[in-house]
């Protein structure tokens, strides 16, 4: 039973999102089957779309914040049944044999994990389409279940920003008593606020803009620090167990080591690429301070932040779009113009 599903897609790096029939392939006997109903916007999607990194081929369906409505399930498939909400991030698929794969750390594949979209599948070796569509097939176990209570429109975004700063905060044992810095408020950084703080965690905004001071603090940082004032940079020195730096460009790095502790990490979640200016290794050998790099998390350890989310009320800030106006917010989205995160109601695909 194949299906004919409609999309949204880049036909090429130069021109807008626009609608696309395509073919998804055949349900396998692990496989569920789920109608989109809301997807998260990221800004992997516009990298992706426009060939930033390099890679992308055409044509390309965005997506990998999915949330939808199981509609069928395979044979072998126990975790679900029809009419469930569940959620797919930004992976379909990884070898699950290798030490990383064993260990529950599938986005570190040694063979490398089956992306939600550009991604080539690993049995049938056609190209992944991800969640700007009606529908999407994927294997029962990269499918997350969606806590009851959880909005479920607000909660699409924790699929990839949301996960992407829990998993360090979960590696470091970030928790009561912990010092965590965010640098950068944006899709990601909002969610390190949040999340930071719900562990328990005292939690500081680093930010350019003394404007984010108000809008920082409600989203649960508990301190504003601007970087770009020497005075308050210098008082904050030797505070941090953790930094998350969630920029997704190039930046100067150097300010920011000599305010973590002995033995504190800041680990990189925004940007990929080369780092300029180069690092000073003094503060890092004085101090046995680490800089780190961190992308996305395990099945499990999402399931385990949806579940946290849940309980504790947390849902990402959102606006939301209908598909036509797709291109539009990813203008927007390069400007920083969204409070934090777009989301499409794939409803929108019927107009």
């Amino acid at each position: 039973m194949t299906m004919k599903v409609l999309g949204y897609a880049a036909k090429s790096a130069q021109v807008p999102l626009a609608p696309l029939e395509f073919t998804r392939r055949d349900p396998r006997p692990d496989d569920v089957v789920m109608e989109v109903l809301y997807c998260g916007v990221c800004h992997s999607d516009l990298h992706q779309a426009h060939n930033d990194w390099g890679f992308s081929t055409y044509p390309l369906v965005p997506g990998h914040e999915v949330i939808g409505r199981v509609t069928a399930i395979g044979k072998e498939v126990t975790k679900f049944k029809v009419g469930d909400f569940a959620g797919i991030g930004c992976m379909v698929d990884s070898c699950r044999e290798c030490q990383p794969c064993q260990a529950g750390l599938e986005q570190y594949c040694e063979v490398g994990n089956i992306q939600t979209y550009n991604g080539i599948d690993r049995h049938d070796h056609t190209p992944t389409f991800g969640g700007y569509s009606q529908a999407i097939v994927a294997s029962e176990d990269f499918v997350l279940k969606m806590p009851v209570g959880l909005d479920l429109k607000a909660a699409a975004p924790l699929l990839c920003a949301g996960i992407t700063t829990w998993s360090p905060l979960r590696h470091w044992n970030i928790g009561k008593g912990s010092k965590v810095a965010v640098v950068g408020l944006g899709g990601l950084g909002h969610m390190a606020l949040k999340l930071a703080n719900a562990l328990g965690a005292e939690v500081t905004l680093f930010t350019r803009s003394a404007s984010k001071e108000a809008d920082a603090r409600r989203l649960g940082a508990h301190h504003i620090v601007l970087s770009t004032e020497d005075a308050q940079m210098t008082a904050a020195k030797g505070q941090f167990d953790l930094i998350i730096d969630t920029v997704p460009y190039v930046h100067d790095l150097m300010p920011y080591i000599p305010t973590l502790k002995v033995d504190g990490t800041l680990v990189l979640v925004g940007y990929l690429g080369d780092l300029s200016p180069m690092l000073n290794t003094m503060p890092l050998i004085l101090a046995r301070r680490s800089v780190a790099g961190s992308c996305i998390g395990g099945i499990a350890e999402t399931q385990e932040m949806l579940d946290f989310c849940a309980k504790h009320g947390i849902v990402s800030d959102i606006e939301m779009i209908n598909i036509q106006d797709i291109n539009e917010a990813y203008e927007r989205m390069v400007k920083s113009d969204v409070k934090y995160r777009f989301v499409i109601d794939m409803a929108s695909l019927k107009a």
